[in-house]
């Protein structure tokens, strides 16, 4: 064989391979999906993701849209965030941060239970008696006065947090909390609140009906 025809026999024999890797890889369901993997959730049933994800099975795993499929997941109510990656040769991984309720809000004779973000998670018959009942004007995440009263929540020591029965917010500036003992905690704005819990949790150790942290370096106790 002539150095001419054995050049031409290797490049189509490459051709041949390279173009057999690309079907193999694009256009056949040889590696394809065959399992949506769901990690990270813990209220949320697997099988419902994974019928959200939209992904067939069998697809080539090398065209899925990863972003596609991100962004519908993203819609249910109880995801917080969603990362969705390949896993060769036939996985799809799903991970997920599943929306965490802290406070519920009333609406009508019905509650909705409400994450750190102010996003309702889920509307239910009946409240989880843990949570503390938000009141506020215009409940929702890009109200002011919910931000504030979440943040609050957000800065109590995890044995303090459920001792609250209803977080209160007018306004931003002026969050206060009832105690499911019927004390009162004045707490004011978002500012410093490492400080203002650190401060209430020693003065909730003294009897009285309300605890005015509102201004940490002059702090009252009635």
């Amino acid at each position: 064989m002539s150095s001419v025809w054995r050049s031409a026999f290797l490049a189509l024999l490459t051709v041949g391979v390279v173009g057999t890797a690309a079907w193999l890889v694009f256009f056949s369901s040889v590696l394809g999906v065959r399992e949506i993997q769901v990690v990270g959730n813990l209220g949320l049933p697997a099988q419902r993701i994974q019928q959200v994800a939209g992904v067939a099975e069998g697809k080539p795993l090398a065209t899925v849209d990863l972003a596609e499929a991100e962004d519908r997941i993203g819609k249910i109510p109880q995801i917080e965030s969603v990362v969705v990656s390949r896993g060769w040769p036939g996985t799809l991984l799903v991970e997920i941060v599943e929306r965490e309720p802290v406070a519920v809000v009333q609406v009508g004779l019905k509650s909705a239970l409400m994450d750190r973000h102010g996003v309702v998670t889920e509307i239910r018959d009946v409240a989880p008696p843990t949570l503390p009942v938000l009141r506020v004007d215009r409940p929702g995440p890009n109200d002011p006065a919910t931000a504030a009263a979440l943040t609050v929540m957000g800065a109590l020591p995890a044995d303090l947090a459920p001792r609250v029965a209803e977080v209160l917010a007018p306004s931003a500036e002026t969050v206060s909390l009832r105690l499911k003992d019927g004390r009162t905690v004045v707490w004011g704005g978002g500012d410093r609140p490492a400080d203002k819990a650190r401060i209430l949790v020693t003065l909730l150790r003294r009897q009285a009906d309300t605890y005015d942290v509102s201004s940490p370096d002059v702090v009252t106790v009635k």
